[in-house]
């Protein structure tokens, strides 16, 4: 590892009058990159701008809702769980406001995954790396502790100067209050996450007194090391390492995403700038590495599109801020299409297009997946059943000569109050229908709210109706009506019985 001191230099040179060249070198690119070098620190400079107040903005209210929508409530009757977000493993449901999801129902999380994935396809393709800049949960965590680092140690340069300064005691408090704050950070994280399976308040109040579940406090035990280590330790390492967005987003661009991206037709011939001196036969960049100070992935933007680069966009705000203060004009760094990245002059440039086929299918697809889920959601029954035949063995010859099988009908009651029902079988004439515990004649089946009830049922035809199976399978149907209200609900399946 490269010494800290490197980088430091006592009396730094002007970039331009007023303007200190910062010395600072990209530790993270492409000739950097590998797996067996050693990390250098990254120290990043705090950034003032547009940008960074969006993710300021961003932070807030992604780490707002993650931490507070467990402990909203959401008034759904008596017996049922009043937290607006549950993931009730225990009861098999899925709360959130007043839609309740049930196992047979993950077909619509299997859809929220899927608008989700081309969400992101679409906003790759637009602006590129723009979740990962703004709301990847590992930028967000980062950007905290990097908050919480630079609160107790100070900014770039009193956190280098700290680091390699001995270990006196303001070093030890400075660096243990970093820590500690990091460790909070991550305890209330991984107790919130636990609080999105069970009661919020009833389970904080379990883990306060040591009486929670054992897995409640693995879980949290998990996510406190977790969000300590990835946030605080590891930070820009695991998007270059452990994240695989990088390398699929180079299949989501095209010449007119847009890109965090340096326009050298302005910048080149880059170099410091004296006062008094002209503009003309030179570029805009005085070099003086802010755009690379307060870089989170300590790349330099210069160098063109890279891996590493989370399109965070605090470079536009450094880049802007010199821009201004040795009247240029600002946009040397800015959100640029591939198109226009290597054009000779500013007239050569050419206006994004939001609308191409790209962009055009990943909309279509993300409106017909919503639009399927709608209609699933609209069509989706109170009352489900399903049917499991007998598979040893799969029918009996009676004595009589008749042929019977059996099957295990299941319903399942989704409402928050007992419902009654009858059960009869269609398609299959002269047969019988028996079901276990319901011999004295009485069909009436009562669910009671929120259970699944299995019973045992066994179909007979007479040896006389026989004639009206085909081969050895004929296919059949079981009707479950609800007494209250008269709706039906079908499962076909089938009747099996030998050959001809």
């Amino acid at each position: 590892m490269e010494p800290v001191s490197k980088f430091i230099r006592d009396e730094p040179a002007e970039a331009a009058p007023g303007v200190a060249r910062i010395d600072v070198d990209a530790v993270s690119s492409k000739e950097a990159r590998s797996l067996y070098a050693t990390r250098q620190p990254i120290y990043p400079k705090r950034a003032r701008g547009t940008f960074r107040t969006i993710k300021w903005a961003v932070m807030a209210v992604t780490l707002g809702i993650y931490y507070l929508l467990p402990w909203i409530r959401w008034e759904r009757g008596p017996g049922l769980p009043d937290q607006a977000f549950l993931l009730d493993f225990a009861h098999q449901r899925l709360f959130f406001g007043p839609i309740e999801i049930w196992p047979q129902e993950l077909t619509f999380i299997t859809g929220i995954l899927i608008v989700s994935a081309l969400g992101l396809f679409l906003v790759t393709s637009l602006a590129g790396r723009m979740w990962c800049g703004y709301t990847c949960p590992q930028t967000v965590w980062t950007d905290l502790m990097i908050a919480v680092e630079r609160f107790w140690q100070g900014d770039r340069n009193a956190r280098m100067r700290l680091d390699t300064s001995p270990w006196t005691f303001e070093k030890v408090w400075k660096k243990t209050a970093t820590h500690v704050t990091w460790l909070l950070i991550g305890v209330a994280t991984g107790g919130v996450f636990v609080f999105y399976f069970r009661d919020a308040p009833t389970l904080a109040g379990e883990l306060m007194t040591g009486e929670a579940p054992a897995v409640a406090y693995v879980f949290m035990g998990i996510f406190t090391t977790t969000t300590y280590l990835l946030g605080g330790i590891a930070r820009e390492q695991v998007c270059i390492y452990m994240c695989p967005w990088p390398r699929i987003q180079a299949a989501m661009f095209d010449a007119d995403s847009l890109l965090v991206s340096y326009r050298g037709y302005r910048g080149e011939p880059r170099g410091p700038h004296k006062k008094g001196e002209a503009w003309v036969n030179r570029g805009d960049c005085i070099d003086c590495k802010a755009c690379v100070a307060v870089c989170p992935m300590g790349i330099d933007i210069r160098d063109g599109a890279q891996l590493e680069c989370i399109q965070c966009a605090l470079c536009i705000d450094a880049c802007d801020d010199i821009m201004a203060k040795v009247g240029r004009p600002t946009g040397l760094v800015a959100y640029e299409t591939f198109r226009n990245v290597h054009v000779a002059s500013d007239s050569e440039r050419q206006p994004a297009r939001f609308v191409r086929p790209r962009t055009v299918l990943y909309s279509v697809l993300i409106a017909l997946v919503l639009g399927i889920m709608g209609w699933a959601w609209m069509m989706r029954s109170a009352v489900e059943i399903s049917v499991i035949e007998d598979r040893n063995p799969l029918f009996v010859r009676l004595s009589d000569g008749g042929i019977r099988n059996g099957y295990t009908l299941k319903i399942l009651n989704k409402t928050h109050g007992a419902q009654r029902f009858s059960v009869r079988t269609d398609g299959l004439p002269a047969s019988a229908l028996a079901i276990v515990g319901h011999e004295n004649g009485n069909s009436e089946i009562t669910v009671e709210a929120d259970v699944v009830r299995a019973l045992k049922v066994y179909v007979t035809v007479a040896s006389a109706a026989k004639t009206a199976l085909t081969g050895d399978s004929t296919p059949m149907s079981f009707v479950v009506t609800d007494l209250a209200t008269g709706d039906q609900v079908i499962r076909d399946t089938s009747f099996r019985s030998p050959e001809p």
